[in-house]
């Protein structure tokens, strides 16, 4: 069914609302509810299971709307610390780290005891208001902007509830937000059925890609090829004719650190290191670091050694710096490639064995000296190159459809928040769909 406008509007007088629909109200927060704070200890009060609890931050990570489950919970006897929430409260955090999240909404759908932390504004309605309406209004493109006009500071951002009841909402009457409610619903739901094989589609991508490079770097290219135990159990059987020698053998692990200005020079964080692809992102010159750097040269391979970024491998093509918590890692490239060796390290199974050995309890790591006593295959110079040319092409065909699958989410992610955002503002009617 195709939606069209209502047939008669009225100028709302506020400019991120826009024209409304004729009988709807625009009204702002603090006329039609009440707002207090939350209170609430620290995460050290979390367990297993008791009270449900919410806290500021998983209004960022974990609550899109609606609070219809908790991530944490509290004792019943630690419980009487914190502020108690009812259903259709909408939660607020009171800081955040850039404008455009402050502020950012959920509304408390669960009818069961619920509290939350500090560092929350809790609003609670005093006129009736369907509560997921509340919770897809209020976070809206229309609220946010409003709430990013409100928000205060410099490095770490604040809003208050002096400035929230300020907030101008387009209100339609209550049997019209349950019609809005029940139409969002129906899309959401379809939209997330979509985006969710969407999901798996790129998972069994992934699983691809990773199956294709462990059999070309530990197989070769010739299924017909005379296979040898490597004695390693990650390995299995290899090539006869290759080697099995331990990493260290022909790569050099190498520490030369400097604090000297890079202007021009390529300058990689772990942030700038796409997982399983080794691409930059948002990677360039003359990005500043603080403390010590690495110095590396054109196709050293840089390996991620903190446990959750050890699929964070590249061979960068120039010099460059890059943070400590890389391995700059050197082969002597009349034995090894260093395009062979960036596949290698990126294939699960390598991975996993070095993960096997990380320690350290707050951000495990791994270590230079087990990954150079890794054993590991060896082709000769001609099979390393035909192997990553190989490599190149499959990948980039995999690539290229997770890059197709990922726009496909993105574009729908996108058209439910542009959704919502005409619907709660009263552009599209709704009232028979």
């Amino acid at each position: 069914m195709t939606l069209k406008p209502y047939p008669a509007y009225k100028p709302s007088g506020v400019e991120w609302l826009g024209d409304v629909p004729e009988h709807w109200d625009v009204i702002q927060l603090g006329r039609i509810g009440v707002f207090s704070k939350g209170s609430g200890g620290t995460k050290d009060d979390e367990v297993p299971e008791g009270i449900p609890c919410v806290r500021y931050g998983d209004l960022y990570t974990t609550h899109k709307y609606f609070i219809d489950q908790t991530r944490s919970f509290v004792s019943p006897e630690r419980a009487s610390a914190y502020t108690e929430i009812k259903r259709g409260d909408v939660l607020f955090p009171t800081s955040g780290e850039t404008i455009e999240e402050i502020g950012k909404s959920a509304v408390n759908l669960l009818n069961t005891q619920v509290i939350c932390g500090g560092d929350t504004i809790i609003f609670r309605p005093t006129i009736p208001i369907e509560p997921k309406f509340a919770g897809y209004a209020l976070d809206s493109p229309a609220a946010q902007t409003q709430k990013s006009l409100m928000g205060r500071g410099i490095t770490i951002m604040h809003i208050y509830s002096a400035q929230l009841k300020y907030l101008w909402l387009s209100l339609p009457p209550l049997p019209e937000q349950r019609a809005i409610v029940r139409y969002l619903d129906y899309m959401d739901e379809r939209i997330r059925r979509y985006v969710n094989a969407m999901e798996k589609l790129i998972a069994l991508l992934q699983e691809e890609r990773q199956a294709v490079i462990h059999q070309a770097v530990t197989r070769g290219l010739d299924p017909n090829v005379r296979l040898k135990p490597s004695g390693v159990e990650w390995l299995g059987d290899v090539p006869a004719h290759w080697e099995v020698p331990r990493l260290k053998r022909y790569v050099t692990n190498v520490v030369d650190l400097t604090k000297a200005p890079f202007d021009g020079e390529l300058s990689l964080a772990l942030e700038h290191v796409e997982s399983w692809t080794g691409r930059f992102i948002d990677a360039g010159a003359g990005v500043g670091f603080s403390g010590q750097v690495k110095r590396f040269k054109a196709y050293d391979v840089l390996f991620g050694k903190l446990r959750p970024y050890l699929a964070k491998v590249t061979c960068p093509k120039r010099n460059g710096v890059c943070v400590g918590e890389f391995l700059v890692l050197r082969p002597r490239r009349a034995r090894l490639s260093p395009r062979y060796l960036e596949q290698l390290l990126r294939s699960k199974p390598a991975i996993d064995a070095i993960d096997s050995s990380t320690f350290g309890a707050k951000m495990p790591r791994a270590d230079w000296q087990f990954i150079g006593s890794l054993p590991f295959p060896l082709p000769p110079l001609p099979e390393q190159a035909a192997i990553v040319e190989h490599l190149d092409k499959v990948t980039a065909r995999i690539d290229a459809a997770i890059s197709r699958a990922r726009r496909q989410t993105d574009l729908l992610c996108e058209y439910r928040t542009s959704l919502i955002a005409e619907v709660v503002t009263g552009k599209l009617d709704v009232r028979e769909a």
